[in-house]
This record gives structure tokens, sequence and C-alpha cells, in this order.
């Protein structure tokens, strides 16, 4: 049996997981990674934390046989992932990029190195997960939105800024406007804002719906119908209960599932071990 250790440098924050060779990559259940955690980007700068986390996987978790890993925060934060295990010198690194080539998928971008690593890898998480016509949202610092067609081509996408970001630029860029506050428990909103949080709250939970919509039209009108939504990123909860409230999309199947670009790693490593 081999193990694998998968990271995923976002904008925010790095997510890691482990998984055994044993273990199938379709599997939806919750405890599929048996090890796994996540710290955000400003302590991973901090030598003394990165000495920490470095002491705490190793501890935690046999050494692998090799590591996985996209990034899209800059070449310190790949320095500084890869000098985390000083005491696994021999391991064998695989660093993930938008023109990575998988089997069975190809990108129509127009320069696939530009195209961003997290995308290509929760294109090919999804991939992994079935064979449909799907739309792969991230809903994170940014919101990407992606079609992956049945026939495994990926059509390109979409980048908009996070709801975070959203309501982030609403507060910093304007005179009266304070930053919104979204509760555990704020419901999707199927009306109008009537108070100025809920305008707010309500006006990006909006923009990103529209977003979300337009692309399910585009898909139809390019003859490959959205059957399936795949939903990950910290805002995806969010968004999910949004799609509900909109008949064109409520009946697909709309799935959050975390680490979608942990599985694409894991899948992507696969293949190229």
């Amino acid at each position: 049996m081999s193990l694998y250790l998968v990271f995923d440098i976002g904008n925010t924050r790095l997510k890691w997981a482990a998984v055994e060779s044993t273990q199938n990559i379709a599997d939806r259940n919750k405890k599929l990674w048996a090890y796994s955690g996540s710290i955000s980007n400003q302590s991973f700068q901090s030598p003394e934390l990165r000495v920490e986390l470095s002491d705490y996987i190793s501890k935690t978790m046999p050494k692998p046989d090799a590591i996985g890993f996209c990034c899209v925060a800059g070449d310190t934060a790949i320095q500084n992932l890869r000098s985390l295990f000083p005491q696994w010198q021999d391991l064998n690194w695989k660093q993930l990029t938008g023109d990575s080539p998988y089997e069975g998928l190809r990108t129509l971008y127009e320069d696939p190195s530009q195209l961003g690593a997290d995308r290509w890898a929760g294109v090919i998480g999804a991939r992994a997960l079935s064979s449909t016509n799907t739309l792969i949202i991230n809903a994170g610092t940014a919101t990407t939105i992606d079609l992956l067609g049945g026939n495994g081509v990926h059509y390109g996408g979409w980048i908009l800024p996070g709801l975070n970001l959203m309501q982030e630029s609403l507060s910093s860029n304007t005179a009266q406007l304070p930053l919104a506050v979204r509760s555990s428990t704020t419901a999707a909103q199927a009306s109008f804002g009537m108070n100025t949080n809920g305008a707010m709250t309500g006006g990006c939970d909006a923009a990103q719906m529209g977003a979300i919509l337009r692309a399910a039209y585009l898909a139809k009108a390019m003859n490959h119908p959205v059957e399936r939504i795949w939903l990950d990123g910290g805002n995806a909860k969010i968004l999910a209960n949004e799609i509900k409230q909109f008949p064109e999309l409520a009946a697909l199947p709309v799935e959050p599932i975390e680490g979608l670009v942990l599985r694409g790693l894991w899948a992507w490593l696969l293949q190229n071990l």
C-alpha cells in the first residue's frame, strides 16, 4: 500500500490531505481524507509555524511515497512548501499546472499555461467523479465557474470576485456602507433586502447567481446543457442554498464537495507516478 500527500496552496489558505492507494478517488465519504488540514497563507509565511506544520504532519502520518501540489499564491509559497520536510529529501514532488496533461481531458483555453492550476485540478476532480456536462464552481476568495463537457473537453470559464471580496469592496470603496455581516443563520434571499445589511448580502448573492445562471444558459446554447453542479470552497454551502431558489437549476444534482482540488491533484498524481 502506498501513501500520497497532496497540497493546494490557494489565495487565502493552504490545504492538505493524505490518501492511500487502496482508496477510491470517486468515494464521496467525508472520512475519505484520513489525514488532512489547512492553515492560512499568512500563517504559512511564518518560519516558526512552518516548522510546526512540518512537525505535525511528519508525526501524524507515515512518510508518503509522493507529494503532489498546485499553487496560485506565487513562487515564494512554492519554495516554502518544498522546504517543509528536510527529513524526507528523497520524496518525489510533482507540481500540477494549468497545462499539465491528464488522460481523458483537454482544455480549449488559448494558453493552458495561463489556466489557474486550482481550476484545472478542480476540473480533473470533477471528471474523476462523473462523466456528465458539469459546472464546476469554486466559491473561495474568487469565485470561478468552469464548464466541463461529458466528452472530456473543458470549455473555459469565468473568474469573478468571491462573496467576501464583493462585500468588502462595498465597505472599503463607499462612504456610508458598513461591512455586511452574514450570520450562520442567514437564509437564502428570494426577495429584495429590507435593510442595508440584507441589501448588501442579497445583492452580492444575486451577482454570484447571475453568473451561474448565465453559465447554465450559455452551456445549453453550446449544446452541452448542464447536468450536474459541483461546488467547492468556503462559500459553497451558501451558493448551494441560493441555487435551490432557481427552478432552472434546482432540479440538477447540486453538491457541495470539500477538497475537489485535492481530489483532482490525487487523480493527476496517480497518472504521473
